[in-house]
């Protein structure tokens, strides 16, 4: 008596709904990726009712409500902060500073960093939001 079955089972799997799926994940990321906002630093920038932009270089000066000084998102001492800026625009002479402050901040606060753009002749541009 011959117990064995005469088919042999074999498992497949089907993957040609895979390639649409992996190409619809892929699109999304690059969508995702694209809509990023480089500067991470989080700000409330102050409102202005007139903007414009400026297409040349630019250094980014960033401060925070805690009083941390960001150069090009990089963070920087405030005493180390002259220098900082001297290397930054001393690598292009047309480059000008954007200084991205948090509206909470103290005026005092914004002097002391516009103090340090005059030691250096610098042009510096206060960054505001629409309202």
């Amino acid at each position: 008596m011959n117990l064995q079955s005469k088919k042999k089972l074999t498992a497949e799997i089907f993957t040609s709904s895979m390639n649409d799926i992996m190409f619809f994940l892929m699109l999304f990321f690059i969508i995702v990726s694209t809509l990023l906002n480089p500067n991470v630093i989080k700000l409330n920038l102050p409102s202005a009712k007139n903007t414009q932009s400026i297409h040349k270089k630019e250094i980014l000066l960033s401060v925070n409500k805690d009083l941390q000084y960001f150069v090009n998102n990089k963070l920087v001492p405030f005493d180390q902060l002259q220098n900082v800026l001297a290397v930054e625009t001393g690598k292009d002479k047309e480059a000008f500073v954007v200084l991205r402050c948090d509206n909470t901040l103290a005026i005092q606060q914004l002097v002391n960093v516009l103090e340090i753009g005059n030691k250096l002749n610098v042009k510096m541009i206060l960054a505001t939001k629409k309202e």
